[in-house]
């Protein structure tokens, strides 16, 4: 198998991939074609079928896997597959889409046991009660669904894994700042996403779903925590607290947070948020970059090309 990660522009490939995502287009001509998004372990590539039936389109659908002979190009600075023929993959092939898929460097009970531990940390009472019966009710989503459908923690347990290093961030940052409470930061990263399990489909062929597209993940966020805090009977001003947490992560209006930070946790969260999320954007775009070279751009961090220094 031609790992995607090592592939560049003059390839040629006759291989299995997954597809991610797919979307369907018509040329300036009028003609139809369609962008696949195509997976291994290793990374993802789009690729363009630029001749398709409507049979083409109907069998092209995230989850599938396929074997395709194309050619990869450079399109705008970008790394782009042409395929020129391909077939979907058979029971003889002996298969499964889950070989296929980037999963997170840790395993999901070093990320329970990690995620637990701070949970630990959380010394208000009723916090923890509300943190610690959520990751109970979605541990399973929670541990195996990505953090985002594109761009960055975009594979297995990347959700849990993004709320590893959060935490981690934030407990150095707590260090320096001790004015910081942890009690309530620390809830706000373990439950700033725990609405993705709702918003997105699931680990594999990740798309949004309905509650996804109509309300999003931090509407549903706040939805759970204030059901469970009616379960449990919990009241107070932590709960309404953590609540803004999560309603102001994405840091603007325009960025899609109903509020802006009003708290200092709220702030830090919304930092650390975006900080975890960058460093995975440029960490795995420059770890296929030779040095001395520079990356393709990348759109999520204002279309810009990173550098790789050489070794010194």
């Amino acid at each position: 198998m031609t790992n995607i990660a090592n592939l560049k522009a003059g390839d040629s490939v006759e291989t299995f991939y997954l597809i991610k995502r797919s979307q369907q287009g018509v040329t300036t001509q009028g003609k139809p074609y369609m962008t696949l998004y195509l997976q291994d372990k290793s990374g993802e590539i789009e690729a363009k079928l630029w001749t398709v039936s409507k049979e083409d389109m109907e069998a092209l659908v995230p989850e599938t896997l396929i074997k395709v002979k194309g050619d990869v190009i450079d399109y705008r600075n970008k790394r782009q597959m042409k395929i020129a023929m391909y077939r979907l993959a058979t029971e003889q092939d002996g298969l499964q889409p889950k070989d296929f898929v980037e999963k997170a460097p840790m395993d999901e009970d070093e990320l329970l046991e990690s995620i637990l531990d701070y949970t630990l940390k959380i010394e208000n009472g009723a916090l923890q009660r509300i943190v610690r019966q959520l990751l109970s009710k979605y541990k399973n989503e929670f541990l195996t669904y990505p953090a985002a459908m594109t761009n960055h923690h975009d594979f297995v347990s990347g959700l849990a894994y993004h709320v590893h290093y959060m935490l981690r961030t934030a407990e150095a940052l707590c260090d320096i700042y001790p004015s910081l409470n942890r009690s309530l930061l620390y809830s706000g990263i373990i439950l700033h996403d725990i609405g993705k399990v709702k918003e997105l489909s699931g680990p594999i062929g990740t798309t949004y779903t309905t509650e996804g597209n109509l309300i999003g993940h931090i509407v549903i966020a706040v939805e759970e925590i204030t059901k469970i805090a009616d379960e449990l009977e919990i009241e107070g001003e932590e709960v309404l607290l953590l609540k803004h947490l999560i309603l102001s992560h994405h840091g603007k209006l325009e960025y899609g947070s109903p509020k802006v930070p009003m708290l200092k946790e709220a702030e830090i969260l919304h930092f650390i948020d975006n900080i975890d999320a960058r460093m995975m954007m440029m960490d795995k775009h420059l770890e296929n970059t030779k040095e001395g070279m520079f990356t393709e751009r990348i759109f999520p961090l204002e279309n810009r090309n990173l550098y790789k220094p050489e070794s010194f």
